[in-house]
């Protein structure tokens, strides 16, 4: 192995030391104890969820699952699990992956092919991006959620032209507007892929994501349904028709080449989908506490969080303070009991750093109020 002074230790010890001098390096921290939680995904508390755990205890009799679905690690719960998803998701079948990161990167890698087009919200998911990459299509950004920049993108689109969104953007926490995307889409014949991470378990009669709310199910080719959110467990699937599935499953190598997902998530998700639709009245308290947040936020003087924000809500303070200062708020927001975390660049531009607040069914209007006041201090 070369000497720790090699040119190539000292470029990761330069990279590292920008990182630091920036301050935007990156530290695992373990999740601090006791904190009101204004951070995690866990929206309706399902990680926790008693008939969860209990079909945990009573289920599982294997640790792993001991390969890859097409060696050794297909089960017949894993089927059952893909069947259950596209019932419940109104889509003719489902395949599993073992994250939303690895469905984004194995869907965008397979099914777009040399010649065609991928039309990306610029605020796409970093496993979008990843994905396009591994592409051979050709692929152009568009403003975010701007219907009119796709329209004009589509003058140089070629072969199948795919136009990727995400329901709700996990940074700024605001909608793509689905409707006029997939009028758009239905007029030029062009495939909407849609990214619903942050709305699968929360919009729906049911909880079956934004799509099937707005009833676009049979307008968009391929939806990706995390499970890491809402549901409360981990994994993803993509839905949509019998012919995507077994496309993906012979070409989308982080599906071919990855170890399946546990018995445990597996047994997990099947009995978080039996409770979820029963999950109404959670889910109109975490929108209601998503609405008390913003009013009470925005009335703190120097603070601004977006109107349009759902669930997810950045909190922006005046004068760009540089991501130093906000992660100093957040380290304040924490040693007053809040587990608020900061975002900065390069997860978001520089000079838009910001805290990124996310509402549970579980928080309370008082825990809001007592957060307002420390931030009004900070």
């Amino acid at each position: 192995m070369p000497p720790a002074s090699s040119p190539l230790h000292q470029r990761l010890t330069e990279h590292l030391a920008k990182r630091e001098a920036d301050g935007t390096r990156r530290r695992l921290t373990l999740p601090p104890a006791g904190l009101v939680d204004f951070s995690s995904n866990d929206y309706l508390g399902l990680s926790r969820h008693p008939t969860v755990q209990q079909a945990l205890l009573a289920a599982v009799d294997a640790a792993g699952s001991t390969g890859s679905r097409l060696l050794t690690g297909n089960s017949a719960a894993a089927e059952a699990l893909e069947t259950q998803l596209a019932q419940f998701h109104g889509a003719e079948a489902a395949l599993l992956f073992n994250s939303g990161y690895a469905a984004n990167l194995g869907f965008f890698a397979a099914v777009p092919r040399r010649g065609d087009t991928i039309l990306y919200d610029e605020a796409s998911h970093a496993s979008v991006k990843d994905g396009i990459r591994g592409s051979f299509a050709t692929a152009w950004s568009f403003r975010h959620n701007d219907v009119a920049d796709v329209e004009r993108k589509l003058a140089r689109a070629t072969g199948a032209v795919f136009v990727a969104v995400e329901s709700l953007y996990s940074m700024d926490g605001d909608m793509a507007p689905l409707p006029k995307l997939a009028a758009l889409c239905r007029e030029r014949e062009l495939y909407l892929v849609v990214d619903e991470a942050h709305t699968n378990g929360l919009y729906g009669p049911r909880g079956e994501g934004l799509v099937v709310e707005l009833g676009l199910e049979n307008d968009v080719f391929a939806r990706v349904l995390t499970f890491g959110k809402a549901l409360g467990s981990q994994g993803a699937a993509v839905v949509g028709d019998t012919l995507l599935r077994d496309y993906l499953l012979n070409f989308s190598r982080p599906f071919i080449y990855t170890t399946a997902l546990a018995p445990h998530s597996v047994v997990a998700l099947a009995a978080a989908y039996e409770v979820l639709p029963d999950l109404l009245a959670e889910r109109q308290q975490l929108f209601a506490l998503s609405d008390y947040l913003k009013t009470r936020l925005n009335a703190v003087p120097g603070l601004r969080v977006p109107p349009e924000s759902h669930v997810i809500h950045p909190v922006f303070f005046a004068g760009a303070p540089g991501p130093v200062r906000v992660r100093q708020v957040a380290a304040a927001a924490q040693a007053a009991g809040f587990d608020v975390r900061a975002i900065v660049a390069p997860t978001v531009p520089a000079g838009t750093e910001r805290l990124r607040l996310i509402l549970h069914s579980y928080n309370t209007e008082m825990e809001i109020d007592a957060l307002a006041d420390v931030l009004a201090r900070c």
